[in-house]
């Protein structure tokens, strides 16, 4: 059993992905939605509710943790692999959204962690949009800039993003609000046109088509679940020691209300999900 866990519903559009392409395994998702939102905590913070999240899952059986939450990735994820996952859970493994995305854009493994393991590509501009939290980790630029320095990352917080996409405000609303933060990215870009944006919160796959429609043609808005998806599978092609068959199920768990989380989770999962109380 594969374990998600995420500040509220927006890791559910990951699961989604995840479910999609490996349909025969098991997967046990928690969503913080007591403590949600964490994009206005402190790191601290963040971290320490991250490793509660993160613990509750391994005492469940997962095996294997995938945090679907940018901001617990950009904040937390190093520190909960380097000072306390051996120690407190050996053998298991946590894995972030924020690593595919960086993949992806560098093309250099993770691990790697070097410029030095590939040639200098091309300059390459690239938008990122993500909670203020995220942003303010610097987390997306420093892992771009270790594996790529020839990448230029430029940073829009969208800190009313999230509270909207989860009120389900009205379209014209919610397209007013992207607009703006696609006029701020620009702006800081003084006319250069980005090759790619990341949208770096996993809410914002509900709204992607207001991102396509408002940037400039030609371009390319990455999809963070279906990257996070393809990591995954290609890293459980390398480690079949967490890819354990199963028969496909998938539970839901919150620390928030259960009926009031499953009225509203269906449009991020794309199809009915029932919560129960952790």
């Amino acid at each position: 059993m594969i374990g998600v866990f995420d500040s509220g519903h927006g890791g559910l559009t990951v699961l989604n992905a995840l479910h999609r392409s490996m349909p025969q395994t098991d997967f046990l998702y928690l969503g913080d939605h007591h403590d949600a939102p964490y994009g206005d905590r402190t790191p601290d913070e963040i971290y320490r509710l991250t490793l509660a999240g993160v613990s509750r899952l391994f005492d469940a059986g997962a095996r294997l943790v995938i945090l679907a939450c940018n901001t617990a990735s950009a904040v937390a994820l190093r520190r909960l692999q380097q000072t306390w996952l051996d120690a407190a859970y050996p053998g298991r493994r946590v894995l972030g959204v924020l690593v595919p995305m960086v993949e992806a854009i560098t093309g250099v493994p993770w691990m790697a962690d070097l410029a030095a393991e590939r040639p200098a590509g091309p300059p390459r501009t690239i938008g990122i949009f993500a909670t203020s939290r995220t942003v303010d980790s610097g987390a997306y630029p420093r892992e771009i800039s270790h594996r790529a320095p020839e990448v230029r990352v430029v940073q829009q917080a969208c800190p009313d993003l999230v509270p909207l996409i989860e009120a389900d405000a009205p379209a014209e609303v919610i397209r007013a609000a992207v607009a703006r933060y696609t006029d701020g990215l620009l702006s800081q870009l003084g006319g250069e046109m980005p090759q790619a944006v990341m949208l770096g919160c996993t809410h914002y796959p509900l709204v992607a088509d207001h991102f396509a429609a408002l940037l400039p043609p030609g371009v390319e808005v990455l999809s963070q679940p279906d990257l996070t998806a393809r990591s995954l599978t290609a890293y459980l092609e390398r480690h079949p020691e967490f890819d354990r068959p199963g028969t496909g199920q998938v539970h839901f768990l919150t620390t928030g209300d259960a009926d009031r989380v499953s009225r509203l989770a269906t449009r991020f999962f794309g199809k009915p999900a029932r919560f129960e109380k952790a």
